[in-house]
């Protein structure tokens, strides 16, 4: 039995074998070979024909088709393009007009011709509304031209056609986001990233929908997800240090803006803007030396931009000037710190006890003393104001009523800004000294030094 089954067993093998063998002979006779005959008649063909007409419409249709087939997108697209002018004048009897239509729109579009593709798919579409490709190229199309609303509607019917393609709920996401839909945006975004997951830009769009849907936490992981990606991010660390410093985490929105410089080949308008947030974030941090050089990296490449001529003079003063920068920015009790030395020191010679210290809202401070000198004692009160900018009369009204209510004798109000001529006549006849940037930059410059020669004669 056991020679009977080999030999049927070896018997079936060579069946198998010779049918597979006649089977890849016949492909062959049909393959590569053939195909290239076929296409060389074809071509042969459709050239004799136009040699006789040029304007022949089936010789047209069989020449743009095997261009076609073949992805010879400028040939394809000359005979098409020939074919679409004589199919529009209803001079092509027999020739598959919606097909031509198409091929037309679809071969410019390959070819970078949007004007000609959009004319191409419109004409194919007045013919068929069913079809995806043409409504789905065309809703692209429009998309680019930033007609975001007859975009949706062409994707739309792309849609019903295919309801999962990730490239029409791509375009349908970022269509409804720029037409400032956020909420409506993100339910198609979120469903093209997951039929496509390394689509960046519709991640980076997602996240950019929450951030305008309010959903900062959201947005903000996203973003930081993003940050280092070479293309997107850039982009991805100016908006999620744009976000830290809104919810007041500057150490992050520095950390954030610091990582998108990094990055190489930024585009020029993301470099501007990272450095100028950089810069004006490490202000707030009081990191003047480090800021002044964003910024004036910033002013080298562009000179007008924003206000950064201002930022610089206003920062290179105070970089210079450490007291004046505690008296402008920093906490208040360091700036409460500097106010009472400037007291203190404020008098030649004097014995001086404050009795009294308020702040409001970091705008100003009040600080009460009593000064006794060998030729008068009296009750005054010091405001210092904590602004560059002009100050008006009834700020100087308010603190005359203030010395009244506290029966001070005397008034000191500073400021690094300016008196306005109204608050200086306020005090022409009043015990009200006004002392303005100038002086007060004087007194900063000096106060230092007093304080220490003070504390030096009562150690003696």
């Amino acid at each position: 039995m056991i020679p009977i089954v080999i030999g049927v067993f070896v018997f079936a093998l060579i069946v198998v074998v010779f049918i597979f063998v006649m089977g890849r002979t016949k492909s062959d006779k049909s393959g590569p070979g053939k195909r290239s005959k076929n296409r060389e008649a074809k071509l042969q063909d459709a050239n004799k024909r136009l040699a006789h007409n040029p304007l022949d419409p089936h010789a047209l249709f069989d020449l743009g088709e095997v261009y076609f087939e073949e992805e010879a997108w400028d040939k394809a697209m000359r005979a098409y393009e020939t074919l679409d002018d004589i199919v529009a004048r209803g001079a092509a009897q027999g020739v598959d007009a919606f097909e031509v239509h198409f091929r037309y729109g679809f071969s410019a579009l390959k070819l970078a011709m949007t004007e000609q593709a959009h004319k191409g798919f419109s004409m194919a579409r007045a013919l068929r509304q069913d079809h995806f490709e043409t409504n789905f190229n065309l809703g692209a199309l429009e998309f680019e031209h930033k007609n975001y609303e007859k975009a949706i509607q062409l994707l739309q019917q792309a849609r019903q056609q295919n309801p999962e393609n990730p490239a029409v709920l791509r375009y349908m996401g970022h269509a409804l986001f720029r037409l400032k839909k956020p909420k409506e945006a993100m339910s198609f975004i979120r469903k093209a990233i997951d039929l496509a997951p390394d689509d960046k830009e519709s991640l980076y769009t997602l996240a950019e929908c929450y951030y305008e849907a309010k959903q900062t936490e959201q947005a903000l992981r996203i973003f930081s997800h993003l940050r280092a990606d070479p293309v997107m991010g850039p982009s991805a660390c100016l908006i999620s240090g744009t976000i830290n410093t809104e919810i007041r985490k500057n150490d992050l929105a520095i950390q954030d803006f610091e990582m998108g410089l990094r990055h190489e080949n930024i585009k020029p308008d993301i470099l501007a803007e990272l450095r100028y947030y950089l810069g004006t974030t490490l202000i707030k941090q009081n990191e003047i030396n480090k800021a002044l050089t964003q910024l004036k990296l910033l002013q080298m490449d562009n000179p007008s931009y924003k206000d950064v001529s201002v930022l610089i003079g206003k920062y290179q003063e105070l970089n210079a000037n450490k007291n004046l920068q505690i008296f402008l920015m920093s906490s208040s009790a360091d700036f409460v710190a500097l106010c009472r030395k400037i007291v203190m020191t404020y008098f030649p010679r004097a014995k001086v006890k404050i009795s009294n210290i308020s702040v409001n809202k970091n705008e100003w401070a009040d600080i009460l003393a009593e000064i006794s000198t060998p030729k008068w004692s009296d009750l005054i009160m010091f405001r210092f104001i904590r602004t560059q900018g002009s100050i008006g009369e009834m700020i100087v009204r308010e603190f005359h009523a203030h010395l009244k209510d506290v029966k001070a004798g005397k008034g000191v109000c500073m400021t690094v800004g300016s008196f306005s001529d109204e608050a200086k006549r306020y005090t022409e006849a009043r015990l009200i000294d006004l002392i303005e940037k100038e002086r007060l930059n004087a007194i900063l410059n000096s106060v230092d030094a007093k304080a220490a020669a003070l504390t030096d004669g009562k150690r003696r």
